[in-house]
């Protein structure tokens, strides 16, 4: 039993290296993600928002599109879709593109329910202090918007972290491809696909906590 134990254990340490690679590729990914998907969104929400139809027609297009189709089939369309039209992207920075474009969509709806969510006084107020618009969004009410979206925007980049797994579908190394060519060769799913999902854990874990703590710093209790 002990020697047996031995060489399970064994036979998982030669995989490490290869999963630390792996993790870190995922990680990578998601952190460039989730910065498109907040750019999108908030620049989203902004025009979606606006009093200009040449603006909000656009993003409600988008909004649609994207909440209307799988986030696979939009992997696909920019990573085999855009070479056909001359556009040639490598696999990381089409996942990226992909994944953020995608996401950015229900930050967007998030962005807005926060900024519904602010007392329309408060603009006004800074308007009547001479404020403009842009100096009211920067200072009066983006701060606010974001505590009161933390929860629901730390859910999006979780479940973010976890469609980088679709990104294996594009030759990306990332954590869900590297477990099957580990399993392709010693033909042991139930033991690595555990790893994998220990490891999915740990940082979708740690997120969660940035944001409890997050919520704790500010007092904000929703």
């Amino acid at each position: 039993m002990i020697g047996t134990a031995l060489d399970y254990l064994q036979g998982f340490a030669a995989y490490m290296p290869g999963y630390a690679s792996a993790f870190m590729i995922a990680v990578e990914v998601a952190a460039v993600t989730i910065v498109i998907s907040w750019l999108c969104g908030l620049v989203g929400v902004l025009a979606k928002l606006s009093r200009y139809p040449a603006l909000r027609y656009p993003a409600e297009f988008y909004i649609w599109f994207i909440r209307g189709t799988p986030q696979l089939v939009q992997v696909f369309l920019v990573y085999f879709g855009l070479p056909q039209v001359g556009l040639n992207l490598d696999p990381f920075v089409a996942g990226a593109i992909a994944l953020g474009v995608g996401s950015g969509a229900y930050v967007a709806e998030i962005f807005r329910s926060g900024l519904l969510a602010i007392p329309k006084g408060q603009p006004e107020s800074a308007h009547a202090l001479g404020m403009g618009n842009a100096l009211t969004f920067r200072r009066i009410v983006f701060p606010q918007m974001i505590r009161i979206v933390v929860p629901a925007l730390t859910n999006e980049a979780i479940n973010t972290l976890k469609n980088t797994s679709l990104l294996s579908t594009i030759t990306i190394m990332e954590l869900t491809l590297y477990t099957q060519a580990v399993i392709a060769s010693t033909f042991r799913p139930f033991e690595f696909y555990i790893i994998v999902s220990v490891l999915y854990l740990a940082i979708t874990t740690i997120l969660t906590q940035f944001a409890k703590w997050y919520e704790r710093r500010y007092a904000l209790y929703l």
